[in-house]
């Protein structure tokens, strides 16, 4: 049967027995899970979707190099997908829980719909990307006018990051011919083919312009450092049933994102994740993916994003018609997971 988030097998039962008889007296359920029993019987059970691009595959082989979600007692299952819109199908079928790291601009326009869905946390704050171009006559935003721009669809993050690129260079976006090729990693092949003039990539090739034969036009992450580039959200059928487990996955990657930044064997640790999930064989570019995240301390250490960040991706929505109106705060966030799971971490 099912309590509290926890999956108990008769087994396990009968192997606590009248330990837990004994202390239910005395305490509260959650007070016996905070003691020092044989946790390890009782995992929260957590069904976690996830992009499949390769900063969240090594993420992901980092985390469980770490244990972290061990040391918070949750039996996870990951599943990665291919784009933005099977997370949101498999949190609102409720087959997974929760999103750890994605772009969230198509979570506001789903609960405007209907879907009942919540903005959680933070992750990654500032957009780990560049504009880059193999076209020597293009070295400003400016110079983008009549040129064209791989992105992904119309009104999907690499395409709102661009627009709101343009915008902040003055640049009317109807000036640029919009070419929809997908990811980011689809989009710098086709800017090294020449294929298209301009596109956003990861930062994982800014240290290997020359090779490539491209140059960075821009950096997001200094030019829209208002932008939150990723956020977790989770179904409310989650939040309602299975709380206790959703703080702790986000204790987890919280306690990953600070050691990313903060620790000094970091590099190390990362190169190690990276090749688990990648390969050796682009070593360099796992190198500068974790220097881009230390330098530039790119991940939430609290997991909290504001109103008024929110209220920016609403303002981008709605230019672009993704939107019909204008949803409260309260409606689309619930940050209380994401203050009990800093407060579980700190207590840790």
């Amino acid at each position: 049967m099912k309590t509290d988030g926890l999956n108990i097998s008769r087994r396990n039962v009968l192997r606590l027995g009248g330990g837990i008889m004994a202390l239910a007296g005395s305490a509260p359920f959650s007070a016996l899970m905070a003691a020092p029993a044989n946790l390890a019987d009782l995992p929260y059970t957590v069904n976690i979707v996830n992009t499949s691009s390769n900063a969240t595959l090594v993420l992901q082989a980092l985390l469980d190099q770490l244990g972290y979600l061990k040391e918070f007692n949750v039996n996870a299952t990951t599943t990665n997908v291919a784009d933005g819109t099977k997370l949101m199908g498999s949190l609102i079928s409720t087959q997974s829980d929760i999103c750890l790291l994605s772009g969230f601009s198509q979570v506001l326009p789903a609960i405007e719909k209907g879907a009942e869905l919540k903005i959680v946390a933070a992750a990654n704050q500032l957009i780990a990307q560049a504009l880059y171009s193999s076209n020597p006559e293009i070295r400003t935003v400016e110079d983008l006018k009549g040129k064209t721009v791989g992105t992904g669809a119309l009104g999907a993050l690499l395409h709102q990051m661009v627009v709101a690129l343009l915008r902040k260079h003055g640049v009317d976006p109807s000036e640029v011919q919009f070419v929809n090729i997908g990811s980011s990693a689809a989009v710098f092949k086709s800017v090294v083919a020449g294929k298209v003039d301009a596109g956003p990539a990861m930062t994982d090739v800014y240290d290997q312009q020359e090779k490539y034969g491209v140059h960075a036009v821009a950096d997001f992450w200094t030019d829209l450092p208002e932008y939150p580039y990723q956020g977790s959200y989770a179904s409310q059928t989650a939040i309602n049933e299975k709380r206790e487990g959703l703080i702790r996955v986000l204790a987890a990657y919280c306690k990953m994102y600070r050691f990313m930044m903060d620790d000094p064997n970091a590099e190390e640790a990362f190169m190690q994740a990276y090749k688990t999930a990648i390969g050796a064989s682009e070593e360099a570019q796992g190198r500068m993916m974790i220097k881009f995240t230390r330098e530039n301390r790119t991940y939430s250490p609290d997991l909290i994003l504001t109103e008024k960040q929110i209220d920016y991706m609403q303002g981008l929505n709605l230019e672009f018609g993704i939107q019909k109106e204008k949803l409260a705060f309260d409606t689309v966030v619930d940050l209380s997971l994401a203050k009990e799971a800093t407060k579980l971490l700190e207590a840790n």
